[in-house]
């Protein structure tokens, strides 16, 4: 009996003894790693801080897009966009072919722009009740037979693109966005009827269309033969989503003999100009860049591959976004060059190149599309917005190009590189991009465009991308929950379209992962580049020990991480212009053949 007490009171003790020990063992670890903790803490209070961050900037954009719609809804509606601080209307839509409205109607209210722009950017915020009111406005009370002139790429981008990804979005079957029953593919209908009207416009020697169009009477007697690239390089997404969804051929074929048209004017170098003649097929301005005039063609070749799947649209990205990068850049800018020679022409900023770091994401070429992010975002710093035109070479702003229209090309960019990067700096980029557009373009009947950066004198004008586009990309970026179970492509006016494999070609045998062997091989890895293999650069090639990593979608490393060679087959292509390297006569690669 007293070996059995002393055994429990040995027992009991050991178990007094057990917690001490343990504090002893928890007390030397936090001082021995004190760290761990401050880590985990820091973790979690980054998490919650970028959470209470995205619901504070969503909900402040949120109150931007209906303090702008609002407004339109309730002085413009049903014209086509506001004016902000006289509280009244234009019908910019006609107006823009039409300054002394000599061939409206009288009876002509506009056609909705703002709404129609506005549609599914209601839908992105979750606004279910007033997207369907809007539909059923549109279904039983928008017309097109009317005696208007208009701007074929204009009225395709806005008002048939809107209308497309509106009836997308009414009639997803795992939303019931609309009440059942009610809603009959009256935007659809609306659509086809909008594209019928635009047909004649392609009625040329070329094929290339007309930039204006009389919505009742088709083109005019004497009408202007001179178009820009995007003019009738940009019609290929929303044309042929409208074949797709209507069975008819005729509208994507029509976008589709002119965009061949066009690539097969381009030069030599794989260039084209901003300006041509849609009769002769002659170019007029043979200087381009990325900016106005020429922005959404190289938008959508590469957009239209990835709705379509179409092998050739992704051949013509490839050449052309090379030669962008071989003769417009210039480090983290891309000035103007002439098509023919390469050599540049205007050194110059325009705020529509803003989109290009949004491209480049689709590409996979995110260093390069940080770079000239980051430009754009001190140039935005500096003057609070980002004007038109700022001259490169001079580092100052055009003389007369100061305003800002309330674009949404770096907002844009913004959420893209967000998205793939998932760095918390690019929020900070949309929160300076919101508060400088209440501090500055805010007043009481919506949003007012920026006529002079330097005295932020405004302008009487609330754009319908403003609410497409600039207010969308600015919710995405902080919440994105529309996207979270579909793929989605944006067209150049913000309006999205889901990717459909029912929509798609065969892909082409390089996406294939049977076929993949021939690319792994370790030869085939240095002569090829990221993009001639259709992927992403950051995860495109294993490099092995030793080796260079790839830097860009055009990138090609040399064969060596020393850069020696024995000839020019040893030199690969350069990560920043996309230029063949050579080997030189002491045996090292490099661009000697344009030093």
């Amino acid at each position: 009996m007293e070996g059995r007490k002393a055994e429990f009171l040995l027992t009991n003790q050991y178990k007094l003894m057990l917690p001490s020990k343990i504090l002893t063992w928890v007390i030397l670890f936090l001082l021995i790693f004190p760290s761990f903790f401050q880590i985990s803490h820091s973790k979690l209070d980054s998490y919650s801080y970028l959470a209470a961050k995205r619901k504070r900037m969503s909900e402040k954009v949120r109150k931007m897009f209906y303090h702008a719609y609002d407004n339109y809804m309730t002085y413009a509606f049903p014209h086509d966009e506001l004016k902000p601080l006289t509280k009244t209307f234009t019908d910019s839509l006609s107006e823009l072919g039409n300054l002394k409205l000599e061939y409206l109607p009288e009876q002509y209210k506009g056609s909705a722009l703002s709404l129609i722009e506005s549609l599914s950017s209601l839908v992105v915020l979750g606004n279910q009740t007033e997207f369907e009111k809007g539909v059923f406005w549109l279904s039983e009370n928008l017309t097109f037979d009317v005696d208007a002139r208009i701007n074929l790429f204009e009225c395709n981008i806005r008002v048939l693109g809107g209308l497309v990804s509106a009836h997308i979005l009414a009639t997803d079957s795992t939303k019931n966005r609309l009440v059942q029953g009610t809603y009959k593919n009256q935007l659809l209908d609306l659509a086809e009827n909008l594209g019928r009207r635009f047909l004649p416009a392609f009625d040329t020697p070329t094929g290339l269309p007309y930039a204006w169009i009389n919505l009742k009477y088709g083109v005019m007697e004497n009408e202007t033969t001179e178009t820009s690239t995007s003019g009738c390089g940009s019609l290929i997404l929303e044309m042929g989503a409208l074949s797709r969804l209507t069975g008819d051929p005729r509208f994507e074929s029509a976008a589709l003999h002119a965009l061949r048209k066009l690539w097969s004017m381009r030069s030599s170098l794989n260039l084209l100009g901003t300006t041509l003649d849609v009769v002769t097929g002659e170019w007029i301005e043979h200087s381009s860049g990325i900016g106005a005039g020429v922005d959404s063609f190289y938008e959508y070749l590469l957009k239209a591959h990835i709705l379509f799947g179409r092998d050739e649209f992704w051949r013509m990205f490839q050449s052309a976004y090379i030669a962008v990068q071989r003769y417009f850049r210039h480090g983290p800018w891309y000035h103007e060059a002439d098509m023919r020679t390469g050599k540049s022409t205007y050194w110059q900023l325009t705020s529509l190149q803003a989109f290009w770091p949004g491209l480049q994401v689709l590409v996979g070429d995110i260093p390069a599309a940080n770079l000239s992010h980051r430009e754009f975002y001190y140039v935005w710093k500096k003057y609070g917005v980002l004007p038109e035109r700022y001259l490169l070479d001079h580092m100052m702003l055009h003389p007369t190009e100061k305003y800002y229209p309330l674009r949404p090309e770096f907002a844009e960019s913004t959420f893209y590189l967000y998205q793939a990067t998932k760095d918390p700096w690019y929020m900070e980029v949309g929160e300076l991009i919101v508060d400088s557009l209440n501090l500055y373009t805010r007043v009481e009947g919506g949003f007012a465009s920026i006529r002079d950066v330097t005295s932020m004198e405004l302008e009487d004008h609330q754009h319908s991308f403003f609410l497409s586009e600039t207010c969308k990309y600015l919710y995405l970026l902080y919440d994105d929950s529309f996207l979270g179970d579909r793929n989605y492509i944006f067209t150049t006016e913000g309006h999205p379209l889901p990717v459909l494999s029912s929509w798609r070609e065969k892909l082409p045998e390089t996406y294939i992962p049977s076929n993949w062997t021939y690319v792994k091989s370790e030869e085939q890895v240095k002569r090829a580049s990221a993009m001639s293999m259709r992927v992403c650069p950051a995860t495109a090639l294993e490099c092995g020990q030793g080796q260079p990593r790839v830097e860009s979608a055009c990138h090609i490393p040399d064969s060596r991480a020393d850069h020696r060679c024995f000839n020019d087959d040893d030199c690969g292509v350069d990560s920043s212009n996309c230029r063949r390297r050579s080997c030189s006569l002491a045996g090292y690669c490099g661009q000697w053949l344009f030093i």
